[in-house]
C-alpha cells in the first residue's frame, strides 16, 4: 500500500457513497412531505459537513494539496481506515434498505411516515449518523494529512452536534410516546452503550 493507492481506494469509497445513495434519494422525491426543517442552519450544517467529508478530501486527494501538512505514511494505519469505509458504506446500505421510503437527506416527515426500528434500527436509533461518524474516522486513517484526515470528523462533528437534538424533537413530535420507547431502549449511535 502506497500513499497514493490509500488516496485512490479512499476516493473509490467516496464514489460507491454516492451510488449507494443515488437510487434511494430519486425514490425519496416521490413522497409527498409532510414536514421539511430545510432552512438556512440545515443548509449551512449540510454544505459544513459536505466540505470535511467530500471537498477537502477530494482537493487533497486530486491534487496533493496541503502536502505540506503530510503525515508519515503508515500502510497498517491506511488498510485500517480502508475497512471501516467498507464496514461504514454496508452500514450505509442497510440503513438506507431499512429506512426505505422514509429516507431523506434533511429533516423530513413524509405522508405515511413509519418508526422504523427493525434491521440495524435495533442496535442504534441512527445508524446513518454511525455510518458517517465510521467514514470520518476512516478519512482520519487513510488520509494521512493533518488537514484532510480530520477534516471530516470536524465536519461530520459539527453537523452532527448541531442537528442530531433536533432530529430526535422532530421524531418525538411526529411518533410521541412510540418514539419516547425506542429511544429509551436504543442507544443513539454506539450500539450497546447507553
Amino acid at each position: 500500500m502506497t500513499p497514493l493507492i490509500a488516496k485512490l481506494l479512499h476516493g473509490l469509497c467516496m464514489v460507491a457513497w454516492w451510488v449507494i445513495r443515488l437510487p434511494f434519494e430519486r425514490k425519496s422525491k416521490r413522497n409527498v412531505l409532510l414536514r421539511d426543517a430545510m432552512d438556512l442552519r440545515e443548509k449551512l450544517l449540510l454544505l459544513v459537513s459536505l466540505t470535511g467529508l467530500g471537498l477537502i478530501p477530494l482537493a487533497y486527494i486530486a491534487t496533493g494539496f496541503p502536502a505540506a501538512f503530510d503525515q508519515p505514511f503508515s500502510a497498517a494505519r491506511a488498510m485500517a481506515g480502508l475497512l471501516m469505509f467498507g464496514a461504514a458504506l454496508m452500514l450505509f446500505y442497510a440503513t438506507h434498505k431499512a429506512l426505505g421510503r422514509n429516507w431523506s437527506v434533511t429533516l423530513a416527515v413524509r405522508a405515511d411516515h413509519a418508526l422504523v426500528t427493525t434491521g440495524v434500527y435495533r442496535f442504534v436509533r441512527h445508524p446513518m449518523y454511525t455510518a458517517f461518524w465510521m467514514w470520518a474516522i476512516a478519512q482520519a486513517l487513510t488520509l494521512q494529512n493533518w488537514v484532510a484526515g480530520p477534516a471530516g470528523i470536524i465536519g461530520f462533528g459539527l453537523l452532527y452536534m448541531l442537528r442530531v437534538g433536533r432530529e430526535e424533537a422532530l421524531m418525538r413530535d411526529t411518533f410521541g410516546p412510540a418514539w419516547d420507547s425506542y429511544a429509551a431502549r436504543t442507544p443513539r449511535v454506539v450500539p450497546f452503550v447507553s
